[in-house]
Parts: C-alpha cells; sequence; structure tokens
C-alpha cells in the first residue's frame, strides 16, 4: 500500500513538472540537441562511404567540416525554439535570433569552404609545372578568379542575410529604398571602384587576356602572372620583386602578354660590326652554336643585315626557344659566342673610330 502511494507520489511529481511549459521545453532542447548529435555522426559514416572513390567531393567535405558541426545542431536548436512557451521579457527571442545569426555565419563558412576546396581539387589536377602548360594554365585562371568572385559574392550575401534579420535595419532598408535616388547614386559612386574590380575579374575569366604564369610586360617591367585574386594581380618581376596590379588595369590599359597561345617565343640578338666582316662564316657559328644551346628548340636561326650607317653594320641574329626564360639564356650565349668569335678571326672588324688624318703644308 505505501509503494503504491509513493508511485502514485512519484507520478504526480512527474506530471506537475512535466506540465511547466518551461521545464518542457528544456526537455525538447535536450532532446534536440541529442538528435542533432546522432544525425551528425550518421552523416558523416554516410559520407565517408559514399565520397570513398570520389576525392573532390570528399575534400569539399573536409572543408565543411567544421562549419557543419555547428549547422546541424543550430538547426535543431531552432527547430525547437518553435515550441518555446511565451516569454514577455523577450530574452528567448534574443537568444533565438543570436541562433539564427549563427547558423547562417555557419552556412557561409560552409559555402565559402566548399567553394575553396573546388579551386583546390581543380588547381591539383591541371599543374602549371609541366612544359606545356597552356589549357593548365587557362583553368586555373578561370578557377581562380571565379572561386574569388563566388567567394565575396556569397560573404556579401550572408552579411545582408544577417543585416536583414534585424528590425531596424530593414526599416532603414525600406526607407532607403523610398528615397533611392540620391542615396543610391551616392552608394553606387562609393562602390565603384570594388564593383569595377569584381566585373573586371569576371571579363578576365571568360576572356582571359592573362592566365596564371604568364609572362607579361607591365609599366615596363618583366614578370610572370604569381596569382590573380579578386580585386588584383600579383606580377612577380625577373628580381623576385611583387607588381600589384588592380584588375581593372588589364581591361583599360595596353600591355604584353608573351604567353597568350603559345610560349614559344623568338629572341633577337643585335651587334654592330664592319663592313669588311665575311658573313658567311658568322653564319656557321651561329648555327653551331644554337645546335649546342639546350635551349634551342630547333625551329628558327637567321643572321641578317637589318640597319646600316656610315660607321658600321648592324646584324640581327633571330633564334627560338620554348619559352621566354630559355630565349632570354639563348640571347646570352648568341651574343657572347658571336662576339668571341670575331674576336678571335676578325678583331679587325670590330665596331671602331675612323678618322683619316692628312698633313696638311704649312703656308
Amino acid at each position: 500500500m505505501r509503494a503504491v502511494t509513493l508511485t502514485r507520489m512519484n507520478s504526480d511529481v512527474w506530471l506537475s513538472v512535466l506540465s511547466n511549459p518551461w521545464t518542457r521545453f528544456a526537455l525538447i532542447v535536450v532532446v534536440a540537441l541529442i538528435v542533432a548529435a546522432f544525425l551528425r555522426r550518421l552523416f558523416y559514416a554516410s559520407v565517408r562511404r559514399l565520397t570513398r572513390h570520389r576525392p573532390t567531393v570528399a575534400a569539399m567535405l573536409a572543408k565543411g567540416r567544421g562549419p557543419m558541426d555547428l549547422i546541424i545542431p543550430l538547426t535543431a536548436l531552432l527547430l525547437a525554439f518553435r515550441a518555446a512557451p511565451d516569454d514577455p521579457s523577450r530574452w528567448l527571442g534574443g537568444i533565438e535570433h543570436l541562433v539564427g545569426v549563427g547558423l547562417i555565419g555557419a552556412m557561409t563558412w560552409f559555402l565559402v569552404g566548399c567553394v575553396g576546396a573546388l579551386e583546390a581539387a581543380v588547381t591539383r589536377f591541371n599543374p602549371i609545372d609541366a612544359e606545356d602548360n597552356l589549357r593548365a594554365r587557362r583553368v586555373q585562371t578561370q578557377v581562380r578568379v571565379l572561386s574569388r568572385t563566388a567567394m565575396v559574392i556569397i560573404i556579401l550575401l550572408g552579411f545582408a542575410v544577417v543585416l536583414m534579420t534585424f528590425p531596424a535595419v530593414r526599416q532603414f532598408g525600406a526607407s532607403l529604398l523610398a528615397s533611392a535616388g540620391l542615396a543610391g547614386l551616392a552608394v553606387g559612386l562609393a562602390a565603384k571602384p570594388v564593383l569595377a574590380n569584381l566585373i573586371a575579374g569576371v571579363q578576365i575569366a571568360i576572356t582571359q587576356p592573362i592566365r596564371i604564369d604568364d609572362v607579361v610586360i607591365i609599366e615596363q617591367q618583366w614578370g610572370r602572372v604569381e596569382e590573380i585574386t579578386g580585386t588584383y594581380v600579383v606580377v612577380r618581376i625577373w628580381d623576385e620583386r611583387r607588381l600589384i596590379v588592380p584588375l581593372q588595369y588589364f581591361i583599360e590599359n595596353p600591355f604584353e602578354n608573351w604567353t597568350r597561345t603559345s610560349s614559344q617565343i623568338l629572341g633577337s640578338v643585335f651587334l654592330w660590326f664592319d663592313y669588311s666582316l665575311d658573313l658567311k662564316p658568322l653564319r656557321a657559328e651561329l648555327e653551331r652554336l644554337v645546335k649546342d644551346a639546350p635551349e634551342w628548340d630547333g625551329r628558327v636561326c637567321v643572321l641578317q643585315v637589318v640597319e646600316t650607317n656610315d660607321k658600321a653594320m648592324q646584324l640581327r641574329a633571330l633564334v627560338s626557344s620554348s619559352n621566354s626564360g630559355r630565349s632570354w639564356d639563348l640571347r646570352c650565349r648568341v651574343r657572347e659566342g658571336l662576339i668571341a668569335f670575331v674576336q678571335r678571326h676578325s678583331p679587325e672588324c670590330l665596331p671602331r673610330v675612323r678618322a683619316d688624318v692628312e698633313e696638311m703644308a704649312s703656308s
């Protein structure tokens, strides 16, 4: 009889506890977090099995593991808040709003991570350290520029969605739309550099006037395109300095691109010699030099007289290489070799200042 009474008392206590709306809400939150933990473990187990032979998808999900650890429990909490009791003090609404902001931030983080993982995967499958890397440079440039642009857009949209969750900001936006003329013009002028660079980035990704690892001449500087971001390009100059150029520059200004369609290039060497120099042995020496040079690709080897004046003639040796770096080394090799050949065999034909001096009888 006493046991029955105790059981009835315990059941009454539990019923009274469960009848409290705050207690029910707390139990719902606990259950939601437990279910979220179970779903998280189930999700990762399923993903590991499905992406075992898909490294790209696996890399994207690995990048998104951090935000996913937040998205699942935050989503469960938001669903649990639907069963929350009325709160006259509104502190519960503030917590719910904070959880919603956190969920938006986590989803933005997840999307940015997925875009970065996709970019890394494409870069890994298209390396640019090969000899013929034109296709790889084209793909890397498109993916890198578009991914940077997508990241900026995702972050801006996420920030805008967070701001729109605040009633005061929504009212401010409505008032701006009501008087959008002058305000919109001012905002457009202020954001012009940012928008211009974003649009230029999309144009560069589609038309590709430059690519990663392109050899370019900008502001009379020779260098290689090292990095393309969402707003600027980093050019590695030959002396290891870095030239930072806005994206819009490549749309609005002319520049030289030595690897636009191919990395093959012609290099020229200009030399001045006397008219008495025999060109036949010099041409044979040029052919010998380039055949012994590992930088020569076997396409072009020409020696021509391209200029004359009253003192000497100018010769141009035209040779070809597979890329600009090798072309520079080949030009130096040819220049040194031809000068040394003339010094050994015809030193009298080297450029010099001559004057005819006549003795005049004194008057």
